[in-house]
């Protein structure tokens, strides 16, 4: 064999510059619009994620992979300037796992109401519920995303802030 023999990906050797096309050209022009992904978001809910508590990581084993009945869940989804700890996005669902410091929060009430304003429904849990009752709070999650749960609920252990669907501007 005489020459070089073109192995994998690797641009022939021709000794000259292989042309490659301006990024503008891959991904239209550049604009000025910012991303709702920013770096500092992006690290934020990473941060989040692996600083899971162990009633997250039981629930989210439970949500992961579309595991509760076809349904897919994110974590630590941006919602405005708040992160959810769960989120099923097709559903507007927001899953939130709280602990005692969380008791008859204000902050979480305005949260939840910023939520229910952007069009997510707010189911809230306390820590200790995920890890005794698990079954039982993913029957109540799959209640909401099923349309069987349809009102506020304020109880000692669940908290549910309805967000009605809008259909053509009107709230079901």
């Amino acid at each position: 064999m005489t020459g070089p023999q073109n192995l994998g990906s690797s641009p022939p050797q021709s000794g000259g510059e292989v042309a490659r096309a301006e990024p503008e050209t891959e991904r239209g022009p550049a604009t000025d619009v910012p991303s709702r992904r920013s770096p500092e978001r992006i690290a934020r809910a990473r941060a989040l994620r692996q600083g899971d508590n162990q009633a997250e990581a039981v629930l989210w084993s439970e949500l992961k992979a579309k595991r509760l009945a076809g349904y897919k869940f994110i974590r630590q989804m941006p919602v405005g300037p708040y992160f959810a700890d769960f989120a099923c996005r097709s559903e507007k669902l927001v899953v939130e796992l709280d602990g005692s410091q969380h008791a008859e929060s204000s902050y979480d009430r305005r949260r939840d109401e910023f939520m229910r304003g952007e069009g997510f429904s707010v189911l809230r849990f306390w820590n200790v519920d995920v890890l005794k009752t698990r079954r039982t709070v993913c029957e109540i999650i799959l209640a909401v995303l099923e349309g069987r749960l349809a009102e506020d609920v304020v109880a000692t252990d669940l908290r549910f802030v309805f967000a009605a669907k809008k259909i053509g501007g009107d709230a079901l």
